[in-house]
């Protein structure tokens, strides 16, 4: 008998514990106490020091003493010009990049007037149908110093498109532009169901995009690999983990397949995690994430990535208990190493945030960056026998999910068989239950609840904006040249049947006007509609 059970058997079970279920927010079930027994590995294999192989302790050797994490806050609502004046702002206040919201017509390729698009124009994200709407978007705001990231993915390679165009009529080389653009397909089918055309085809799409921008935009990231939506749609930690990596292996084979040397594209390649309310299992589960993709791609190892604090997590009721969850997600990212970091607002059950609401958020990174110190230590829980045990084991659970699909041939055809969707369907209603039968508890919903709420301020869209910017493209369409527009769309349509990379293409139909939803016609007129096949 081991020490640990010696003690479990005696004086732990003498002291006895309260009547409930310890397990993390995935339902990992957890050891009262972790031994040097509880660890595998040696230091050099499992750890390494900050900046070395495994990079288990982060991938920059000073980390935050020599460069704190680009505080990112997500940003888009109502017209173009509204949207810039949040980004001044934010901007104005200690923000040192900028995250980039779009309305759903624009996140689905469509334009603003386009009958899909009514009710919805610049409703939960800032509406982009033209040129002319990007160039407004990011009006004196110096493209080859401001950092910006875009959250879209079914119409990223036409709102990429535009975001040069508009650096390039400034006079910036693309070679001078730097950001994300979050272009992850592979999620959109297991998670955020955000798509134009099937699997396969959009598949080709983000590799023409990672392609086009290692050879003209070096700078960029040309996808963000997204493990954010999968947690958010219901999954453990273990799946976003799993999923996410899974889909980066994806990646890299389609690129290698297309003769891309790795060192060309890998290291600009980006991921984008989670952070939910069970701090050790976030922490954890960052530190896993570095270590498994390094040794599975040891040409360009370093695992960088943004993070964002879980909506998923967030209450209408009593939402200023949302201030009290952000910080402690915001500070497990921290501690886990992130390189880029949003924090939600306390009012986005009920809304988008307000300005004040987005201030309190973006202040709890500023106060955990400037008054903590926890930015003085590199990895400072590294060596605690309870998170690398639960490093190890996320490791290992995760290498599972990824052997299974391996099995499968691969995410595409795991995806296709709906085997991602399904995992991710069962873990959801099984947190259900657990919060429906009081297992866990959401503080402010099935505990501590009170009869009246207090009201919060909102922020409201004024729906006049609609018919303006509906307006707007008309006007486009109308005063452009159409027969360049035809001629630019018609190469666009034979690249998508040649196999030529759509890139150049599509920034040229964007120098001549053509709009998000027409390029985007063109995907589904050359690809075909993917219709989910409902496999949950």
């Amino acid at each position: 008998m081991s020490k640990k059970e010696k003690w479990l058997e005696t004086t732990y079970k003498q002291a006895s514990e309260r009547p409930v279920r310890f397990s993390t927010v995935s339902d990992m079930e957890l050891d009262p106490l972790y031994t040097p027994d509880d660890v595998s590995g040696s230091y050099d294999d499992a750890l390494g020091n900050p900046g070395e192989f495994p990079y288990t302790r982060g991938v920059y050797g000073s980390m935050y003493r020599r460069r704190l994490w680009t505080m990112r806050q997500f940003a888009g609502f109502g017209l173009a010009e509204d949207t810039n004046a949040r980004f001044h702002f934010l901007l104005g206040q200690g923000q040192d990049g900028l995250s980039t919201a779009f309305d759903m017509p624009t996140l689905m390729g469509y334009d603003a007037d386009h009958e899909r698009a009514l009710g919805e124009v610049g409703r939960e994200g800032v509406s982009v149908s033209t040129v002319y709407d990007m160039a407004t978007l990011f009006d004196r705001i110096p493209l080859d110093r401001v950092s910006t990231s875009m959250t879209v993915n079914c119409s990223a390679s036409i709102l990429l498109a535009m975001y040069l165009v508009v650096a390039e009529r400034n006079g910036i080389p693309w070679d001078r532009v730097g950001g994300t653009i979050q272009n992850d397909m592979l999620k959109e089918y297991i998670a955020q169901k955000e798509w134009i055309c099937p699997p396969r085809p959009a598949l080709r799409i983000v590799t023409d995009m990672i392609e086009f921008c290692a050879r003209k935009v070096p700078r960029w990231h040309a996808v963000s690999i997204s493990g954010y939506h999968i947690r958010e749609a219901g999954s453990t930690a273990v799946q976003e983990l799993a999923f996410t990596i899974a889909d980066g292996i994806c990646y890299v084979d389609e690129a290698v397949k297309r003769g891309i040397a790795v060192d060309d594209f890998a290291q600009r390649l980006s991921f984008f995690w989670n952070l939910h309310n069970d701090f050790l299992e976030e922490v954890a589960k960052l530190r896993a994430a570095r270590r498994m993709w390094a040794r599975k791609n040891p040409k360009s190892m370093m695992l960088r990535t943004h993070a964002q604090t879980a909506g998923a997590s967030l209450t209408a009721q009593q939402p200023i208990n949302n201030v009290v969850r952000v910080a402690i997600q915001a500070l497990a990212g921290v501690l886990g190493g992130i390189q880029s970091l949003h924090t939600n607002s306390m009012d986005e059950t009920l809304a988008l945030p307000t300005e004040q609401a987005v201030m309190v958020a973006l202040r709890t990174q500023q106060v955990i960056a400037e008054e903590t110190g926890v930015t003085n230590t590199i990895d400072p829980f590294g060596g605690s026998y309870a998170v690398e045990a639960l490093t190890d084991r996320m490791e290992r659970e995760a290498n599972d999910y990824i052997r299974r699909i391996d099995e499968m041939g691969g995410m595409v055809k795991a995806i296709e068989t709906g085997y991602p969707q399904r995992e991710i369907a069962e873990a959801a209603f099984h947190f259900q239950r657990q919060l429906e039968q009081g297992i866990k508890t959401v503080v402010g919903v099935n505990k501590y609840s009170i009869p009246e709420e207090i009201p919060i301020a909102t922020l409201k869209i004024d729906p006049e904006i609609e018919e303006r910017q509906i307006q707007r493209v008309r006007k486009v369409k109308r005063e452009r040249n159409s027969v360049a527009v035809k001629e630019a769309l018609a190469r666009v349509s034979e690249a998508c049947r040649s196999g030529e990379n759509l890139m150049e293409p599509i920034c040229e139909a964007v120098r001549r006007d053509a709009t998000v939803g027409e390029v985007c016609d063109i995907f589904r007129t050359e690809f075909g509609v993917y219709t989910d096949p409902g496999w949950i």
